[in-house]
């Protein structure tokens, strides 16, 4: 078996929670047998004073099928 990661950057308006989870959503598009995710950093932008964008720095482990 072989296991390729993938590194993600998932945004939301809403939550850090959200942003990982736009990141496993829009990897599920194209990427098969995923198995793992490893949250490296979240981050934001904010904006008078309050957090307008939430940014989950995320990695995606899958098997690579043969």
């Amino acid at each position: 078996m072989v296991v390729k990661i993938i590194e993600l950057v998932g945004i939301s308006s809403k939550n850090w929670h959200d942003a990982v989870e736009d990141a496993i959503k829009e990897a599920s598009k194209t990427v098969k047998n995923m198995k793992g995710i490893h949250v490296k950093r979240c981050t934001g932008k904010i904006k008078d004073n309050k957090i307008v964008e939430y940014r989950a720095n995320v990695k995606i482990a899958f098997v690579v099928e043969r």
